[in-house]
Order: structure tokens, then C-alpha cells, then sequence
């Protein structure tokens, strides 16, 4: 079993720059894949980006590529999601998860098992 806690959310004009943190306990930390999703009110659930088990393979969807930069630490047992330059359509609840079933770069969102309780992010125009 693993717990994940977000931390780092708030509030920020457009164009400022927010680290949110996943801080995970429990099972082997670097044997999972892990991944940031977020999702705006109304909207479904939507994937932003992931990294392997090592943090030397990343992927990115389009519309945060080249702003936004996840990275992880596994002697702390955390992972990060770097967001510069950000927009109001950033603004929802970022969530981070960890996938068991996959230590590489997973994409699909069945395959994460282990959920934050996420955190707000919004960004004013």
C-alpha cells in the first residue's frame, strides 16, 4: 500500500510559477511509475504528465509541454511537477498517483493504483 500527499498548490497570477510536491510513504517508492493529473471543475480527469521508476524517461501532454517539469526524488520518496509560466486554464485540482503495474512511463489512467487526495491550483488572469 501507498499513500500520497500533495503539497504546494495556491494561488498565483498568469505567468508565475508553483512546485507542488507528492511526499509517499509506505512500499518501495522507486519501484513505481508515477504521474501528475489534474482536473478543472465540470471537466473530467484529465493526465499532465509522468515519470519512470529512475526519473530518466518523462512525457509530457501538449498543452503543459515545455512549461511544465516533473521530476522525483527517490531517497525522498517524493516527486515533483516544476509549473512555470503558468494560465488560467491550468487552474484545477492537481492530483499525483503512483502506478504498481508499470515502473516505466504509463500514459493510461487505469493503470495508476495509489491516489493523492490533490491539491487546488488556481491561476488568475
Amino acid at each position: 500500500q501507498v499513500q500520497l500527499v500533495e503539497s504546494g498548490g495556491g494561488l498565483v497570477q498568469a505567468g508565475g510559477s508553483l512546485r507542488l510536491s507528492c511526499a509517499a510513504s509506505g512500499r518501495t517508492f522507486s519501484s513505481y511509475a508515477m504521474g501528475w493529473f489534474r482536473q478543472a471543475p465540470g471537466k473530467e480527469r484529465e493526465f499532465v504528465t509522468t515519470i519512470n521508476w529512475s526519473g530518466s524517461n518523462t512525457y509530457y501532454v501538449g498543452s503543459v509541454k515545455g512549461r511544465f517539469t516533473i521530476s522525483r526524488d527517490n531517497a525522498k520518496n517524493t516527486v515533483y511537477l516544476q509549473m512555470n509560466s503558468l494560465k488560467p486554464e491550468d487552474t484545477a485540482v492537481y492530483y499525483c498517483a503512483a502506478s504498481s503495474r508499470d515502473n516505466g512511463i504509463v500514459l493510461v489512467t487505469a493503470l495508476y493504483d495509489y491516489w493523492g487526495q490533490g491539491t487546488q491550483v488556481t491561476v488568475s488572469s
